[in-house]
């Protein structure tokens, strides 16, 4: 079914209201459930797959928790469903076939064989967010590619300075909360400048000259990135120890 991106959110926030325009939406878009479900697996999916349950769980997640700020309906459903699927798969893997594992050491002791093995247990994680990572690093390039800028340019534009760093991150804090910025963002695929700065009280030399990164943080936190977005939770956090 192919839709235009207004009638597709316009479906959406029917199905917020209603159970059944929700049950007749999800059934609508059950091809692309499974094509997402079938790109994780990399193989066919069946009916049978515990993963496409899974996804549409996700995907009416994705329903509940969308608005028109978030950008295209279908990318932030995307995500979410890869992300259900990432943590589902952690909990597979770290159960399956791990019985004895998982048994006590010792009677009444609460350490296990597989606290023993810290390489071999993480292994797999680690391997899961790496892929993660690079695949929402791929949908993050497309979706600025909208707005004319790369990740080489946000690197350019990066703040060097504890001072700079925090004037954007309260630009963007700012801006996020204000809907209409946010529309006006979305919309004409530029940063409403002159609205942020007086919004936030953040002068706009310096919006000017870290836009791309400003932007870059816009879409990054209303769309729903959640590995490159912990990551940026972390700099901040050791940013501002110094």
């Amino acid at each position: 079914m192919m839709q235009n991106e207004h009638e597709i959110v316009q479906q959406v926030y029917a199905a917020k209201e209603d159970n059944f325009a929700a049950d007749d939406f999800i059934e609508s878009y059950k091809p692309f459930i499974k094509a997402e479900t079938a790109k994780f697996l990399k193989r066919p999916t069946h009916d049978q797959d515990d993963e496409l349950s899974i996804a549409m769980i996700a995907f009416y997640e994705a329903i509940n928790q969308y608005s028109h700020l978030k950008g295209s309906f279908l990318n932030f459903a995307s995500r979410m469903i890869k992300n259900r699927l990432i943590d589902y798969w952690r909990k597979i893997k770290r159960h399956t076939g791990l019985v004895e594992l998982d048994a006590p050491l010792v009677d009444d002791e609460e350490i296990a064989l597989i606290d023993t093995m810290p390489e071999e247990k993480n292994k797999t994680e680690e391997f899961i967010n790496r892929e993660a990572t690079v695949a929402e690093i791929r949908e993050l390039a497309q979706q600025m590619s909208e707005f004319n800028i790369s990740l080489s340019d946000v690197a350019d534009k990066n703040p060097r300075q504890k001072r700079t760093l925090l004037a954007c991150q309260k630009a963007a804090d700012t801006a996020i909360k204000d809907e209409k910025t946010m529309t006006q963002f979305f919309n004409n695929k530029k940063l409403p400048i002159t609205r942020i700065a007086e919004l936030s009280q953040v002068a706009k030399k310096t919006l000017e000259r870290h836009r791309d990164y400003i932007i870059a943080l816009l879409i990054i936190y209303s769309n729903g990135y959640d590995l490159i977005r912990n990551h940026l939770a972390q700099v901040k956090i050791v940013k501002g120890e110094r």
